[in-house]
């Protein structure tokens, strides 16, 4: 078969809007994401909702906005599953005409009581109704469908994860596939909504690998042709132990206020658990050419925190200044600086002397405070000490100097720094302190120079006489 004849690649992101979007659920996205796009397929979300207790208003809002702040975006308008309802009972009808699901007239309590002796027993529980034909007042009592398997035998699912996985027929029961409100059940509900949406490849967690069991009967039994299947590990924590609050963020929001950026963390998801060779830093284009299955490990991969953090200072490094102010001044707002008009523009013009000093949007909130001080800066009482005697007096020297410096620029900057130091027969270690109080208040900044071009010519003179101001 010609490969353009192959049907088109179509992938899904499936979640249940019960909560926040998981980062586990992130890497699941990102997944399908890459593999899709990475092939000129599509890439789908569906929202499960046929859980109306837990689904909420507001998990489904978390989970689009985490999906949007990760550039995640779906080729088609998402599917609500809760919306389908008609058509998954629809199918049961067609699982009923071709004997492939049955009635169960059983009571719940009868059941559960059932279900229990066969556990007691150490065998699989079985419905008395699996080859009992219903009669005519039968069927206008409360009861449930479920799914006939077929037995004996086993069932075999080609995982282009975990290789070839199978189970014994025998082990698994017959699934409910219709409760007795005539709701539709989960297996049912990703089945028909897989089919009908085209999904080629299912790229999920491996915590659904038994579904597949399942779900793989009920294509069979429809006649309808299997996805490729692809379960991949859970991430754990550092410890090795499965990921939870006690190791940190879990919500794509969190990391987020952390300070993180979306293109850095697509980058460090891509990379756990799956692989390309050793590389570690790559952008979205190389991710979607370079990712394929086969670099799954069937591991579960580890949160590293100091490898993200490493990522995230990559990123930071190469995103335009512009984009960054804009993201720093969110960060300040989020701390609750009281910002004033043009701070933005004075948040731009520091980020190329301060960018690769951060690890992430809030350390860079952080090492910029000193740029968005007013005038003129309080100065504590070390400041005022290291800015007494004979040190003002140097220093009134050196922004007399820089006054009639013709460059800012950061490296003659430095050399004109260095060259004032030897005239003055001195070591920086007796201008670079007293510097940084008259030009920071104390706050964190780069070396000198940097601070200086960060400042810009303007401010830093007049942060300089405001200081020697404070000393007569």
């Amino acid at each position: 078969m010609p490969a353009d004849s192959s049907p088109q690649v179509v992938t899904r992101f499936a979640p249940s809007p019960t909560g926040y979007l998981h980062i586990g659920g992130a890497r699941t996205a990102l997944f399908n994401y890459l593999y899709a796009k990475g092939r000129g397929g599509k890439f789908l979300v569906r929202i499960e909702d046929t859980d109306r207790e837990r689904s909420t208003d507001d998990a489904v809002k978390a989970i689009f906005d985490g999906l949007s702040w990760l550039e995640l975006f779906a080729d088609e308008e998402p599917v609500f599953q809760f919306s389908r309802a008609d058509r998954h009972r629809e199918v049961v009808d067609q699982l009923l005409e071709r004997g492939a699901a049955y009635r169960d007239f059983t009571p719940a309590e009868e059941t559960a009581r059932l279900r229990d002796e066969a556990k007691a027993e150490k065998r699989t529980f079985e419905s008395p109704w699996r080859d009992r034909e219903p009669t005519v007042d039968d069927l206008s009592q409360p009861h449930v469908v479920r799914f006939r398997r077929p037995l004996p035998g086993r069932v075999v699912v080609p995982d282009a994860v975990q290789g070839e996985v199978s189970w014994d027929a025998g082990d698994l029961d017959d699934l409910v596939l219709l409760r007795s409100d005539g709701a539709p059940t989960y297996n049912l509900a990703v089945v028909v909504d897989d089919h009908d949406m085209g999904v080629t490849h299912v790229i999920r967690g491996d915590d659904h690998l038994n579904n597949a069991a399942r779900q793989s009967l009920i294509y069979d039994a429809l006649e309808w042709t299997r996805p490729v299947f692809a379960h991949i590990p859970l991430i754990h924590g550092p410890d090795g132990a499965k990921l939870s609050k006690r190791h940190g963020a879990q919500a794509v929001h969190e990391y987020a206020e952390m300070g993180y950026l979306p293109e850095a963390m697509r980058n460090y998801l891509a990379r756990l658990g799956w692989a390309h060779g050793d590389d570690e830093l790559f952008g979205d284009e190389q991710a979607k050419a370079w990712f394929d299955l086969d670099g799954v490990g069937k591991a579960p991969a580890r949160l590293d925190f100091d490898k993200l953090a490493h990522v995230n200072s990559h990123w930071l490094r190469l995103a335009a200044d512009e984009r960054l102010a804009g993201l720093t001044l969110d960060a300040h707002l989020a701390k609750g600086a009281t910002l004033n008009e043009g701070d933005e523009a004075k948040l731009q013009q520091a980020m190329p002397f301060v960018k690769d000093r951060a690890k992430t949007l809030l350390e860079l909130a952080d090492q910029t405070a000193f740029v968005l001080k007013s005038r003129p800066l309080e100065l504590d009482e070390k400041a005022r000490t290291l800015l007494s005697g004979e040190t003002a007096d140097r220093i009134g020297r050196v922004r007399d100097r820089l006054n009639l410096f013709g460059s800012w620029d950061v490296f003659a900057l430095e050399a004109e720094l260095k060259a004032f130091a030897e005239e003055e027969g001195v070591g920086f270690g007796k201008i670079g302190p007293p510097m940084r109080a008259a030009l920071t208040g104390g706050a964190a900044s780069p070396d000198i120079a940097r601070t200086l071009s960060a400042l810009g010519r303007e401010e830093a003179l007049g942060r300089l006489d405001d200081a020697l101001q404070h000393t007569k």
